[in-house]
């Protein structure tokens, strides 16, 4: 294979987790819990805001790096991840809600995006995990 087609190869596999409404979801969440986490105390910068930041742009990243993987299972896996990741963030923006972190309007919209992400995300492990069961 010539270096032409694998940069092309490479490019449409890069964009392939585009397209995927779980990963505009999480990709969504990340973004949301980035602009919420400017407004959480200082002293937090190196605790919750970083684990959220983490545990935000895990969930997408693992969407999209699952997607490049070749076969089901693997793909599956990854989602597996990702669910585990969107559970967390769902923990710290509740916790942050019950320490009564600023940005509390910001803050039940994470929730909120958090919530369609994990939906969506799980959809897409079902429909994935039964493509694995049909190999």
């Amino acid at each position: 294979m010539g270096a032409a087609a694998r940069s092309t190869q490479v490019a449409y596999l890069g964009k392939r987790y585009e397209r995927l409404t779980a990963w505009q979801a999480c990709h969504d969440l990340v973004l949301s819990v980035y602009r919420l986490t400017e407004r959480w105390p200082d002293r937090e910068r190196f605790g919750m805001i970083a684990q959220a930041r983490r545990a935000a742009f895990s969930a997408a990243a693992n969407v999209a790096e699952g997607a490049a993987k070749r076969g089901p299972r693997e793909f599956r896996r990854f989602l597996d991840i990702s669910l585990g990741s969107l559970a967390e963030v769902s923990y710290i923006l509740r916790l942050a809600r019950e320490l009564n972190f600023p940005g509390r309007e910001e803050l039940g919209e994470a929730e909120t995006l958090c919530d369609h992400a994990g939906r969506l995300t799980w959809g897409l492990y079902r429909v994935v995990a039964g493509k694995s069961e049909n190999r």
